[in-house]
């Protein structure tokens, strides 16, 4: 079986665009709908009850536009809202990159010690520590909120001074000692792109889990698993869906997604 649809993915803004990008590496022969909520950006700030009503929305859209899955780009909004989403877009399959990114934590992880960063939002919905312990109740979670990342990476400082100091002062203290974690996990669509300041800090012996990089995993494994591919033949297309400034969202989207994208290539809407 072959299915040609669009896949949907959903964020509060452009941070997603790090999972859109692994997801067209990882599946070339799919096309993709991308909705950016920038108008409403960030979530992470934000009540559990805001998040799902706004990821409500956002994904009817998506849905109106033919999607065959859903993908939730969006820590936060994966935390607090994937669950009333599935049910709420059901039969259409929804995935967060909580669960993804809590797998490949346990899998990378050899002294049992691993750090999340996030959002506060994130952070205070405790979704990672739950569904690392699910997986392997021993393991010790420790989580850190680091929201200026957030901004850093939509100002497109991702090698500046003032990152460096950042990820210093966040994380510095927690990768000190015989007993700090041996994995991070980037815990916000946004951190990717900071990576290399990230990893300045942690040291090269701590694994850094991309949560891009296994939704990424996960997605191609659920349309396989349900015969859902497109096997026309086609090579990747995006359409790009944004709440606020077109113009914004693609000059800043364009580091997270790393190629160019077309303003014309930009619609806004209104969700409400």
């Amino acid at each position: 079986m072959s299915d040609p649809r669009p896949i949907g993915v959903f964020d509060s803004g452009m941070g997603g665009l790090t999972v859109l990008r692994a997801l067209a590496t990882r599946l070339p022969q799919e096309t993709f709908v991308y909705l950016g909520d920038t108008a409403r950006l960030p979530y992470g700030t934000k009540s559990a009850e805001t998040v799902q009503a706004y990821a409500l929305q956002a994904t009817r859209l998506l849905i109106a536009e033919g999607v065959k899955m859903v993908v939730i780009a969006c820590n936060t909004a994966s935390a607090v809202a994937l669950a009333p989403l599935a049910k709420a877009l059901a039969p259409v399959p929804v995935i967060g990159v909580i669960e993804p990114g809590a797998r490949a934590a346990v899998a990378a992880t050899r002294n049992r010690r691993i750090a999340v960063i996030a959002t506060e939002g994130t952070v205070k919905g405790e979704a990672y520590p739950r569904a690392i312990q699910a997986l392997r109740g021993e393991m010790s979670v420790v989580q850190r909120p680091c929201q200026v990342f957030v901004a850093l990476a939509e100002e497109g400082w991702t090698e500046s001074l003032v990152t460096a100091a950042a990820a210093k002062l966040y994380l510095g203290s927690l990768f000190e000692g015989a007993a700090a974690p041996d994995t991070i996990v980037l815990g916000c669509t946004h951190f990717p792109v900071l990576a290399s300041a990230i990893r300045q800090v942690v040291g090269e012996d701590v694994a850094i889990v991309d949560s891009a990089e296994t939704t990424a995993a996960a997605v191609a494994d659920a349309l396989e698993a349900k015969g859902m591919s497109n096997e026309t033949g086609a090579t990747s297309s995006m359409r790009f869906f944004a709440t606020d400034s077109p113009e914004r969202f693609a000059r800043v989207g364009a580091i997270f997604l790393g190629r160019p994208i077309d303003v014309a290539d930009v619609e806004l809407i209104d969700l409400l």
